[in-house]
């Protein structure tokens, strides 16, 4: 996954060895109908299998970025494209199977009577039936740690384990790219840990929008810091860090007592 040994620090950019890459965004500028101006001409390559964590203070554009990736905001300039596929009108249809989104509130994306069905709806939609359909299903609650709550009623289960479902939502459809929005807010320690046990066995090309720095760590090898609607820093997750005066400058905080060094 991402690494970057001998990567400098900051305003570099990984150069990504693929003939496509997984994610690529090209001079996205973005303004809301407000006339806030969210993002001005980022550019940002992942490659296939990487994890990338996009780390920067409440106001940066990460999630307005986020939203790029499947087609639910349209740039205002600059381009977008999902392994060679390019985010517009005509193709969302098929961005939005390859590109999945998880947000930070479970109950988003839960909504059905049971779990089995919520995972269902999505590979449904894409005329999944029988057989099929139920493997799917029971692949993704697999990869998820929770095959033992198919047919539990959703709002019934921990918050953790909502969050392990919304995921499978998203895997059920096999997409190639995954984004998590803020994923580990509101975890208690243990489900945290299941989390990232689940995260780290999934061999899909993963971004990572959050505020949890040591979680960006224990996940990514590669993070980017976006700031005021541009990127600032591009490198291996570990250097990013352990500079103070990068993180100061960018209102990020790792938690008291803890080092990367």
């Amino acid at each position: 996954m991402g690494g970057g040994g001998g990567i400098g620090l900051r305003h570099r950019h990984f150069v990504v060895v693929a003939a496509v890459s997984a994610v690529s965004v090209m001079g996205l500028a973005f303004a809301y109908p407000d006339g806030r101006q969210a993002l001005f001409g980022v550019d940002l390559e992942i490659g296939v299998g990487e994890r990338v964590a996009l780390l920067g203070p409440n106001g940066a554009g990460k999630t307005t970025l986020a939203l790029h990736l499947n087609g639910i905001l349209a740039p205002g300039a600059g381009s977008v494209e999902i392994c060679g596929m390019a985010v517009r009108k005509p193709n969302l249809r098929e961005i939005r199977r390859r590109v999945g989104i998880v947000f930070q509130d479970p109950d988003d994306q839960l909504f059905l009577p049971t779990v089995w069905q919520d995972v269902a709806f999505g590979p449904a939609n894409q005329g999944l039936v029988g057989e099929e359909l139920d493997a799917r299903v029971v692949e993704a609650l697999a990869a998820v740690g929770l095959p033992e709550v198919a047919d539990r009623v959703p709002h019934h289960l921990s918050f953790g384990q909502r969050r392990r479902v919304a995921l499978a939502t998203v895997l059920a459809m096999r997409p190639q790219v995954l984004v998590l929005d803020e994923p580990t807010s509101n975890l208690d320690p243990a489900s945290r840990r299941e989390l990232v046990e689940v995260l780290t066995s999934l061999d899909v090309t993963t971004l990572v929008v959050t505020h949890d720095l040591p979680f960006a760590l224990q996940l990514c090898d590669r993070s980017v810091i976006l700031s005021g609607g541009v990127i600032v820093a591009d490198g291996p997750t570990s250097d990013l860090l352990a500079d103070e005066r990068l993180l100061a400058a960018h209102r990020l905080e790792l938690p008291f007592g803890f080092s990367v060094k």
